[in-house]
C-alpha cells in the first residue's frame, strides 16, 4: 500500500479549482528531500475527454528562460562564449545602439549608446530594451513590429527580428535598467549565430540530451499529449493557442524567452540537476552564478513591480535576496510563466516544485502565489 502523499492538500486544491471550472488541467511535479511526487489532474481541453496525464505536455512561456540561461553558460564555461564581449561581433543590428533622451518621448530624439550592448548585459536582462507597457511610443513601436513580450515565440524569422529590433532607439544605457524578455530572445538568436548551429540542436546536445529531457522542445514531441492554451476572458477563458496551433509543430523563431514545450517530470529533472550541483550540464560555480542576484538595489527598485517583493534577477532566472511571503525566502529560485506554469528551487527546505497547466495567469497572478503557499504549508 502506497504512502500517503505529504502534498495531498495541495492536490485537493488543485483538484478543487479543477471542480470549479477555474482550471482545465494541470500536471505538477515536487521533489522534497529526495522523494519525488508527480500529479495530474483534469483534462488537457476545457469540457474535453482526455485527462491531463504526469507526462502531459504544456507550453512552458517564461519557464523557457532558465534554460536560456544554462545554455549560454555552458557554452561560456567551455570557453566557446566570452559574458564580456560585446554582441555586435555575432549580432551586428545591435552593433551601434542609440539611446532615447526620454523614454517616454519620440524616437528620434536619440543619443550614441555609452558602451556596447554585451553577452552578460543579454543574460541580466540588462542590454536596454524590452517590455515598457508604459504606452509610450517606444513601447507601441516594439509591439507594432511583431516583437514581444508574449506568452508565446515572435512570429518572424530571427533574422527580421533582429532587424526590426535593431532600427529601435534602446529605452535605456546598456546596463543600466532591467527590463524584460526582449533580451532571451536575442540571446537565442546570439547562441545559434556563435555556434553556426539551429538552437535546436544546441539545446539538445548540451541540456536536454545529457538530462534525458526526451519530452522538451520547441515544438511537441508527441502533439496527442498537448492540449490548448487559454487565457482568462471575463467570467471563462479563450484560446491563446489550440491543440494544434504554433505550438505542436516547428516555429518559425526558435527562442527561449517562452518558446519550449515540456512536461512536468521533465522540468523537474532540469531543476534537480541543476540544485544538485550541475552535471552533466554546468559545474558548481556556473549554477552559482546563474542563481545569484545580479541586480543593483537601483535596478530593483525600479523593477519591483514585475519582479516582486524581495527579488532579483540572475542569469535569466528569478532570485529571492530578501524575505517575503513565508514561501518566498532568501535563496530560493526559478521562474513563472504567462501560460500558468511556474518552477522554483527552495534550497533550505530541499525542496523543488513544478507546476504545470494551461491557464493563464494574467490577469490573476496569484493563482501560481496560491500554489506555492500551499506546497510550503505542508512542510
Amino acid at each position: 500500500m502506497p504512502a500517503p502523499s505529504r502534498f495531498v492538500t495541495v492536490w485537493s486544491a488543485l483538484e478543487a479549482q479543477v471542480a470549479a471550472g477555474t482550471l482545465p488541467g494541470y500536471a505538477a511535479a515536487v521533489r522534497h528531500r529526495g522523494e519525488v511526487e508527480v500529479h495530474a489532474g483534469g483534462c488537457q481541453e476545457l469540457g474535453g475527454p482526455t485527462p491531463v496525464q504526469p507526462d502531459s505536455l504544456f507550453r512552458l512561456s517564461s519557464l523557457s528562460k532558465p534554460f536560456a540561461g544554462v545554455l549560454t553558460l555552458s557554452l561560456a564555461q567551455d570557453g566557446l562564449l566570452d559574458l564580456d564581449a560585446p554582441v555586435g561581433r555575432w549580432l551586428p543590428e545591435l552593433a551601434r545602439p542609440r539611446v532615447l533622451v526620454d523614454r517616454g518621448g519620440p524616437l528620434t530624439d536619440t543619443v550614441p549608446a555609452d558602451h556596447p550592448i554585451t553577452v552578460r548585459h543579454l543574460l541580466t536582462s540588462t542590454p536596454g530594451f524590452g517590455g515598457l507597457w508604459d504606452g509610450s511610443p517606444l513601447d507601441r513601436a516594439v509591439h507594432a513590429a511583431g516583437l514581444g513580450p508574449g506568452p508565446l515565440p515572435p512570429e518572424l524569422a530571427p533574422e527580421e527580428y533582429l532587424a526590426r529590433l535593431g532600427e529601435l532607439p534602446l529605452a535605456a544605457q546598456p546596463g543600466a535598467s532591467w527590463l524584460y524578455h526582449l533580451s532571451t530572445e536575442v540571446l537565442s538568436v546570439l547562441l545559434a549565430r556563435v555556434t553556426g548551429r539551429p538552437l535546436r540542436e544546441l539545446l539538445h546536445d548540451r541540456v536536454t540530451g545529457p538530462l534525458g529531457l526526451a519530452d522538451t522542445g520547441f515544438w511537441a514531441t508527441d502533439p496527442a499529449r498537448l492540449g490548448p492554451a487559454y487565457q482568462p476572458a471575463g467570467a471563462g477563458f479563450e484560446v491563446l493557442d489550440p491543440a494544434d496551433g504554433r505550438s505542436s509543430r516547428p516555429p518559425l523563431f526558435e527562442g527561449l524567452a517562452a518558446g519550449l514545450v515540456s512536461s512536468a517530470p521533465d522540468v523537474l529533472a532540469f531543476l534537480a540537476a541543476l540544485a544538485d550541483g550541475g552535471g552533466p550540464v554546468l559545474e558548481p560555480a556556473s549554477v552559482a552564478e546563474l542563481t545569484t542576484g545580479q541586480l543593483t538595489a537601483a535596478q530593483r527598485a525600479e523593477a519591483a513591480d514585475f519582479l516582486g517583493p524581495g527579488r532579483s534577477w540572475g542569469l535569466q532566472v528569478g532570485v529571492q535576496v530578501e524575505p517575503a511571503e513565508p514561501w518566498a525566502q532568501p535563496g530560493r529560485w526559478g521562474w513563472d510563466g504567462g501560460t500558468g506554469v511556474t518552477g522554483h528551487v527552495d534550497p533550505d527546505h530541499d525542496l523543488i516544485g513544478v507546476l504545470l497547466t494551461a491557464r493563464g495567469v494574467l490577469p490573476e497572478p496569484e493563482f501560481l502565489g496560491g500554489f506555492w503557499s500551499a506546497v510550503h504549508r505542508c512542510l
